[in-house]
């Protein structure tokens, strides 16, 4: 529909003229009423995917003033902004950083009987963020690349018992760059990775990791630096020479040259000084991960050169020569170092938040039922970037216009325009504003634990997660078999606004309303897909389709009116669907939702998918893994791993914490989906 606040003042005088007074005063009405919330839809966004936010990152000030900004929307709106403890910010705690505690706490010392070797901190080793902090005195152990892949028939802890003792590891993986490799060959598989080598190790009773450097990898290093370091030489004489076939010499040419020379010399040395002492450094605090959900367990990374002689001295061969071996043979090489321990301790500080869901509700004076509609959308995002980011080399801010500032500006405006006819809604609109989101699903998997308003209460959740990009008018409603009335409803409602509408039915998509359904509420999120900004610092706000935007509001208000005049209540459909339980590949289906808020205690587990393994097995919301087939599970890493270790028709005995106990249960796995 055009705007006529953009037409030309001679047309709309024609228009005047034309039309007879009373529908052009109709027409103009909507008309008006339509530009405005276009132009207040891109104000809204274009302040919360503003660089003055910075990306609205969690624990940021940006965050911080997004929630404020929010709850004086609420306000002005018009929503009842007192429902928890008189304020509108359900408050709770999220990690944010991981900093290194003091010297004296991180500590790493080799002893063997009267001869002890202390390492020298950020020199010699390092304490990784990926671990915890803890004090150990245990027994070295060799654990080659610390690998159990007993379906490639390699494992490194088949035949070797490591509770409690620290084992030794190396980077990476068997068989780099060969194409015929059981391992991924080349290019890295699952198995090189730090997260999982920790796992392997954590599953198996470990009292700690210590990782060091693979003699492949410190090859390709030194051939890179040395490659570096015969271009800076070239490009040094290559410079002098131009500058000595010149007669005469500016005093601009000759600071240039000065500056060009120093610039190369310096970094000749620095190469030359690196190939000199070697490739064998340590990797940076972070430079594992960031974060643990084993927060006891100590991880470090120290110099391969430490560990060779006590490699060596114990099975015979150089390590350079056991990873040819194993290369060779694809038959592990491990022991323990006889006589050698660990001693010592990490200390890795955590920096907490706190972090706010924003809580609205509007009041339905003539409400028929005590029972709430809950409309969301998480309004946090990635700030600097990181470990969410799919440019994770940048550290820029990421707007994140489509993701969430999209969501957040519908939200209000659907808050403001029910607002207005909540003399005639039938049931309350309960309004909440997640954080966390990004970090998986955390306010809402917060909320769900201390709901507001019961969840017995809740009549369904409404959702909106990246509704500002609509395309080709394509538009994806998931959760829309969740309810039985939905679909229908959607096709009706549908036949007036005419998206290319996608209905899929499943409630276990990548967003909030994963966390009401897993409490069996039915749920409806809105989606306009992703593309090639989502999560880069690309997603602005010039990008956002507006007029798509405002279609998409019309759509879900129409939809939250039907199912609040609806004689019917929604009633909860469990949809055999494939749901969010860790990145795929080669592993039986188990059927969890994983509750991210649990962090140290195992794997929590939010929900079961309908009809899964895990349901079957009678796993339950709230229960928290903590062995899986006699696999330790410190988390969701944990959990996969040792979830890959099994086939389909394997029955695995699973132990679960459930309200402070330990249950045993039997988990028959099926076939991966």
């Amino acid at each position: 529909m055009p705007n006529l606040t953009m037409l030309s003042r001679s047309f709309f005088l024609l228009l005047l003229l034309a039309t007879p007074s009373g529908l052009l005063a109709e027409d103009a009405a909507v008309a008006a009423g339509e530009a405005s919330s276009t132009a207040a839809l891109k104000h809204t966004l274009g302040y919360l995917a503003s660089d003055e936010l910075k990306g609205r990152g969690i624990g940021s000030d940006g965050l911080e003033e997004a929630s404020q900004y929010v709850a004086k929307q609420f306000e002005a709106i018009g929503l009842k902004t007192d429902l928890v403890n008189g304020s509108p910010f359900q408050e709770f705690e999220v990690n944010v950083s991981s900093e290194m505690g003091s010297k004296d706490k991180n500590v790493l010392k080799i002893v063997s009987g009267e001869e002890a070797k202390e390492l020298k901190l950020g020199e010699d080793f390092t304490p990784l963020s990926v671990g915890g902090s803890n004090q150990f005195d245990a027994p070295l152990v060799f654990v080659g690349y610390g690998i159990s892949a007993p379906k490639l028939e390699y494992d490194e802890y088949a035949d070797i018992d490591v509770k409690g003792k620290v084992v030794v590891i190396l980077r990476k993986e068997p068989q780099q760059g060969n194409p015929h490799s059981v391992f991924d060959g080349t290019k890295a598989s699952q198995h090189a990775l730090f997260s999982r080598k920790i796992s392997n190790a954590y599953q198996n009773g470990a009292a700690g990791v210590i990782l060091i450097n693979d003699d492949q990898g410190l090859d390709q290093i030194r051939a890179h630096v040395k490659a570096a370091f015969d271009t800076a030489v070239a490009d040094l004489v290559k410079l002098q020479q131009e500058y000595s076939a010149k007669e005469m010499h500016s005093p601009e040419d000759v600071k240039a040259y000065l500056g060009d020379v120093t610039k190369l010399s310096k970094r000749i040395a620095e190469y030359g000084e690196s190939l000199e002492e070697g490739m064998d450094e340590v990797i940076p605090l972070t430079g594992a991960g960031a974060e643990s959900t084993r927060p006891n367990f100590p991880v470090m990374f120290a110099k391969r050169s430490v560990f060779e002689p006590l490699i060596e001295k114990q099975f015979g061969k150089s390590l350079s020569d056991i990873e040819m071996g194993i290369d060779h043979t694809l038959k592990p090489v491990v022991g323990t170092l006889e006589g050698w321990k660990a001693v010592g301790e990490t200390d890795i500080v955590r920096e907490t938040a706190t972090v706010h869901n924003v809580i609205g509700m509007i009041e339905a004076p003539n409400a028929t039922s005590d029972e709430v509609i809950i409309i969301g959308a998480h309004y946090d995002h990635l700030g600097m970037g990181g470990s969410g980011s799919l440019a994770p080399l940048t550290h820029e801010i990421h707007n994140g216009a489509d993701d969430n500032a999209s969501g957040t500006t519908a939200l209000l405006e659907v808050a403001r325009r029910l607002v207005t006819k909540k003399d005639q809604l039938r049931h309350r609109i309960l309004v909440i504003a997640f954080t966390g989101e990004e970090e998986g699903l955390l306010g809402s998997a917060h909320y769900v634990k201390e709901p507001v308003i019961p969840l017995d209460k809740t009549l369904m959740m409404f959702n909106m997660d990246m509704v500002g990009r609509l395309n080709e008018n394509k538009l994806i409603a998931m959760g829309s078999g969740t309810a039985e009335m939905f679909e229908p409803l959607l096709d009706h409602l549908n036949e007036k606004h005419k998206f290319e509408l996608t209905k899929d039915p499943g409630g276990f998509g990548p967003s909030d309303h994963a966390s009401f359904y897993a409490k069996e509420l039915p749920v409806l999120a809105l989606f306009t897909g992703t593309h090639n900004d989502y999560h880069r610092p690309s997603d602005d706000a010039d990008k956002i389709n507006y007029e798509g935007m405002a279609r998409i509001i019309d759509y879900g208000i129409d939809f939250l009116i039907a199912i609040d005049k609806a004689n019917d209540r929604p009633q909860y459909v469990a949809v055999k669907s494939k749901q969010p339980e860790m990145r795929g590949g080669s592993r039986p289906y188990f059927g969890s939702i994983p509750d991210f808020t649990v962090i140290g205690k195992g794997y929590g587990i939010q929900g079961t998918s309908p009809g899964s393994p895990a349901a079957d097995a009678g796993i339950k919301g709230g229960d928290i893994l903590i062995d899986l087939g006699g696999n330790r599970i410190g988390g969701l890493e944990d959990f996969d791993a040792a979830l890959r270790k099994f086939k389909a028709g394997d029955k695995v005995e699973v132990v679960v914490l459930r309200e402070g106990n330990e249950v045993k249960l039997t988990v028959t796995l099926a076939p991966p989906r």
